[in-house]
């Protein structure tokens, strides 16, 4: 994508402290010779009040779609039902499924906690918890489906060994809870392992995220690209960014196959805005960042070179000063400007090659996998708030006899029934497997529908079900825990 002609780029200035920092950044890529032409759209509060749920209007959309690359401040979601994310619907519309998080300590010069960290996070965007789908299911239980694809695991994978042999890195590290969810986080680890055979030049290895993000937090030198589902990457490149210095110190991309969207990873800061104090450094690394994304490598290089020096020299905004004297947020963007076409002394100076160009994953799954799939059995949820585990096993085995057999009853995914022990906190909510009583009996949809009305005939409330499938003759669904 390297050329001389102006890439033309969707601005948009933001809530809070947005405005103020996009100022700064667009001053710092108009003195550094960037060659883009903005275009300006409103996004955030205003466009909520006035009807738009999500933040965005039509128009916008359409401005976002044609120029391929968003560059955009903070904005603010209102809190209270019925008001959306616009940074969640923006990534999964324009499927910008990878999302870059570099963490890099600037010691001495910035406190922090950990003087030689130099990670990068690539977290999956577009599927996880944050598919958003929630279901309140009876009064005391509500539910939030964690949906996880292959297509998914594979995109993001490729994209975290393509990114780390891109830049010359040495180690992809990943990052699940396969240990307990065996089928959603398992299929990511899998694919990992899969995808990782592919680069027999990058070091590979496996944590459960728990101990995971512990050592990331304890001795973050041991790692280098890290790729995780998205609630994890979310929680660990926060976290990552504050260990390394300060969370408004980091800029993220968000890369798809058409276009990508460039962001610092804090908030609006409302409290903060028009003081002119706020920090536009995590604007500026987005900023870089974007500048690689679209070729212009020479410039991402000088401007970060004089980010660097300027830190180096002692000039911070009131946020990372620490007690010593500050600049304000254009003052910051003007010391920088002076120092373009210097490098840092003490800290490493950073070098893009010219040739690096964007990182491009084929959308379609490429480890293909077709297994045959068997209907054996369903899961039903019933709502129960008046009988015992054992009451609801003895009842529902008598209702649906003699064509089903009731396998188990869990509650809140541990077995109650059979063999459930009184100690065992229950809700009002029950998960009640069924598979037919007569092993050589094929089961239908039509089977499903008749087990259904035996179980309203028996005056019991399903709220749902689940079907159970084998794959070549393998469950696809997780056994009951204690099972």
């Amino acid at each position: 994508m390297v050329s001389n002609e102006q890439c033309r780029i969707t601005v948009a200035r933001g809530d809070g402290i947005g405005p103020e920092i996009m100022e700064a950044a667009l001053h710092i890529l108009t003195e550094a010779g960037a060659r883009i032409r903005p275009e300006f759209i409103e996004i955030g509060e205003r466009v909520y009040s006035s009807g738009h749920t999500s933040g965005i209007t039509p128009e916008s959309w359409a401005i976002l779609r044609r120029n391929k690359i968003f560059f955009k401040a903070p904005i603010t979601t209102p809190q209270g039902g019925g008001f959306k994310s616009l940074n969640v619907t923006v990534r999964k519309t324009l499927g910008l499924y990878a999302n870059v998080r570099p963490a890099v300590s600037y010691h001495p010069f910035i406190k922090n906690k950990h003087s030689n960290m130099n990670i990068i996070i690539v977290r999956e965007n577009e599927e996880d918890l944050y598919a958003g789908i929630e279901h309140r299911q009876t009064n005391q239980v509500y539910q939030c489906l964690k949906l996880i694809t292959r297509p998914g695991c594979e995109k993001i994978i490729r994209f975290a060994f393509e990114h780390a042999r891109r830049y010359g890195r040495k180690k992809v590290s990943c990052f699940t809870k396969d240990n307990i969810m065996k089928l959603t986080d398992g299929l990511f680890h899998k694919v990992f392992n899969e995808i990782g055979e592919l680069y027999s030049d990058i070091e590979k290895e496996h944590w459960i995220v728990d101990i995971g993000i512990a050592k990331l937090a304890d001795t973050p030198e041991m790692f280098d690209v890290l790729v995780m589902p998205n609630l994890y990457g979310d929680i660990a490149s926060d976290m990552a960014a504050q260990i390394a210095g300060s969370v408004g110190l980091s800029g993220s991309a968000n890369i798809g196959t058409e276009c990508a969207m460039f962001e610092a990873i804090h908030g609006s800061a409302p409290r903060r805005a028009g003081k002119g104090i706020a920090n536009p450094s995590g604007l500026i690394h987005a900023a870089i960042l974007m500048l690689l994304h679209i070729g212009q490598n020479a410039v991402a290089e000088r401007i970060h070179n004089a980010w660097l020096k300027t830190i180096e020299d002692g000039i911070y905004t009131y946020d990372i000063a620490k007690g010593q004297a500050s600049v304000g947020t254009m003052e910051f963007a003007y010391k920088i400007v002076e120092r373009l076409g210097e490098k840092p002394t003490t800290l490493k100076p950073v070098s893009y090659p010219q040739s690096i160009t964007p990182i491009t994953i084929s959308t379609s799954v490429e480890i293909t996998i077709r297994e045959k799939q068997q209907l054996i059995g369903t899961d039903v949820f019933i709502r129960n708030d008046t009988i015992s585990a054992s009451e609801l096993g003895q009842q529902l085995t008598q209702a649906v006899k003699p064509e089903f057999q009731l396998i188990m009853i869990t509650n809140r995914g541990i077995k109650v029934y059979p063999g459930g022990f009184p100690e065992t906190f229950c809700t009002d909510h029950w998960r009640c497997r069924f598979q037919m009583a007569d092993e050589t009996s094929k089961c239908t949809p039509q089977a499903i529908r008749n087990l259904l009305e035996l179980i309203e005939g028996a005056g019991l409330f399903w709220i749902k079900l689940e079907n159970l499938y084998t794959f070549d003759g393998k469950p696809g669904f997780s056994l009951g825990q204690g099972q």
